[in-house]
């Protein structure tokens, strides 16, 4: 049986740990890869990014610190009126769409009857001219038989 190498633990300068392994080269002749492991071994989930990984709790009680809050809170507050005031401003031009598509509905069935009377009209007197209109035959024989 070939004797397993040693492994050492160690972190690097991001405060990563690193299983290395020490001893003879692999049999194949390849050489091994770091594998890397989590800095914690409670309760998975991501790492806290460098620059939260820094925070203490003197930073938080800094004057730096409590005017960036402000800032961003003032940010966060802005923001939200602008979503607030473009969700108004959108359902007021809702129900401006809406009072106007009636309004339009309204002409539409206002105009449908007027022309609606108006075919009417038009096939009735299109009706008693047809009625009036003699054949042109009958037309010239009378006044043949007036001569």
């Amino acid at each position: 049986m070939s004797k397993l190498p040693a492994q050492k633990l160690t972190t690097d300068q991001n405060g990563v740990s690193v299983i290395q392994t020490q001893g003879q080269p692999h049999a194949s002749g390849l050489q091994q890869v770091p594998q890397l492991v989590p800095a914690s071994s409670g309760g998975g989930g991501k790492a806290a990014p460098p620059s939260k990984a820094r925070k203490s709790a003197a930073d938080k009680n800094s004057e730096e610190y409590r005017q960036r809050r402000e800032r961003n809170n003032l940010a966060v507050k802005k923001s939200r009126l602008r979503s607030k005031q473009k969700a108004q401003d959108t359902q007021q031009r809702v129900n401006e769409l809406k009072e106007e598509n009636e309004r339009l509905e309204a002409k539409i069935r206002l105009l449908s009857k007027e022309l609606s009377v108006l075919k009417d009209l038009f096939l009735e007197h299109a009706h008693n001219l047809a009625d009036n209109v003699q054949a042109p035959g009958t037309e010239a024989s009378g006044t043949n038989n007036n001569q």
